[in-house]
C-alpha cells in the first residue's frame, strides 16, 4: 500500500441521538464523479479499520455533487490482449471489491448510503451492502439514474448485484433490469419501494440517513429486523422471506427466452445463490464478469463506450 493513500474523510457526532454516528464521504480529487478505482476502493478500506469501535451507526455518503457512484472503473475492467496477467489483475481487483464491501456489511452497528446521484453499476452493489438506502432527488432536480447497467455492456455484475437488487424491489423487476441492463432513475427507484428513507431535498438527505440509524438500532438482531452479522449482506435474496419470492421470480423468467451471454450469466448468479449462498454468487460473478469482457461482444461494448465518452 503506498503512502499517498490516505482514509476517507469522516466524521463523528458527540452528542445527541445520533452521538456515535460515523458519516465517510466517497472522494476523489480532481474529479466531479466518484468512480471505485482501486486506489478508492484501498482508502475505503484503511477507514474502515480506522473506525472507531465505539461507533453507532455509519452512514456511507459521496463528496461529489453530480454522483454518488458512478460506476466500477471500466479502464480496469477492459481487457487488454497484450498483458497476458490482465485476468489475473482484474480477478484481483474484483475480489478485493468484494472484500472491502464485506466489511461493510460486518459492521457492527446499522450502516446506510446516502444516495445523492447517479448510483451505477458497481457503485449500487457498494450501497447495497449496507443496511438501509437513503435518497434525495439530485441538487439539479433531474433525475439520476439508480441500477445495474453492466449487461448493456456485455458483461456482468461483479460485486453481488445480482443477489442483492432482487432483495430490494420487486425481484422480478430486478432481475429483468439486471438482465437488460436497464437501470431505473430516481422516481422509479422511490415508487418501487428501493429507498427506506426519502428526503426531500439534498440538504435533508444525511439528516434522514443518521435517524434512519437512529431507529435502526433497535431492530438489530431481532425478528423482522437487521439480522445477526454473517459475512452477507443484510438484504440479499438467501434471507428468510425474501428466497420464496426470488425462487417464484425465476420460474417466471424461466418460461421466458433469455437473450445473450450477460443475461445468462445474471440468471446463473441468481442461482448460484439462491442454491450455494452468498460466496458462491460472489465467485460466478467475478468469473463471469472476466469470461465476459473477453468475448468479442463484450470487448466491443466496452470500446464503445469510451468511444463514446470521447465525444
Amino acid at each position: 500500500m503506498t503512502n499517498d493513500i490516505t482514509p476517507l474523510t469522516w466524521t463523528i457526532d458527540e452528542a445527541g441521538p445520533t452521538a456515535g454516528v460515523v458519516v465517510a464521504r466517497l472522494e476523489q480529487a480532481g474529479s466531479p464523479v466518484v468512480v471505485l478505482d482501486h486506489p478508492l476502493i484501498r482508502r475505503l478500506e484503511m477507514t474502515l479499520n480506522a473506525l472507531p469501535g465505539a461507533m453507532t451507526g455509519f452512514v456511507l455518503a459521496s463528496a461529489s455533487t453530480r454522483v454518488f457512484v458512478a460506476g466500477a472503473d471500466l479502464k480496469t475492467i477492459q481487457a487488454n490482449p497484450e498483458d497476458p496477467d490482465s485476468d489475473r489483475k482484474l480477478d484481483a481487483y474484483l475480489s478485493h471489491g468484494q472484500r472491502v464491501f464485506g466489511m461493510i456489511a460486518d459492521l457492527p452497528c446499522p450502516t446506510v448510503a446516502a444516495i445523492n446521484g447517479a448510483a451505477l453499476g458497481g457503485g449500487l452493489e457498494l450501497a447495497m451492502h449496507c443496511d438501509g438506502l437513503a435518497a434525495a432527488p439530485s441538487a439539479s432536480g433531474k433525475p439520476y439514474p439508480v441500477g445495474l447497467p453492466e449487461a448493456g455492456l456485455g458483461i456482468c455484475p461483479g460485486w453481488g448485484g445480482t443477489n442483492l437488487w432482487p432483495a430490494r424491489i420487486d425481484p422480478l423487476e430486478a432481475i429483468r433490469r439486471t438482465a437488460l441492463g436497464k437501470p431505473m432513475v430516481f422516481d422509479e427507484a422511490v415508487k418501487a419501494g428501493m429507498f427506506d428513507a426519502v428526503a426531500a431535498s439534498e440538504a435533508e438527505l444525511i439528516p434522514a440517513a443518521k435517524a434512519w440509524v437512529v431507529a435502526a438500532r433497535a431492530t438489530m438482531g431481532r425478528p423482522g429486523g437487521i439480522p445477526p452479522r454473517d459475512g452477507a449482506p443484510s438484504r440479499w435474496i438467501g434471507r428468510p422471506g425474501v428466497k420464496a419470492t426470488v425462487l417464484s421470480a425465476m420460474a417466471k423468467l424461466a418460461e421466458e427466452k433469455s437473450d445473450g451471454e450477460a443475461a445468462r450469466a445474471v440468471l446463473d448468479g441468481v442461482r448460484a445463490g439462491l442454491d450455494e449462498g452468498w460466496a458462491a454468487a460472489l465467485e460466478l460473478e467475478r468469473t463471469e464478469l472476466t469470461r465476459l469482457r473477453n468475448t468479442p461482444a463484450g470487448r466491443a461494448a466496452i470500446q464503445a463506450f469510451f468511444d463514446k465518452a470521447k465525444k
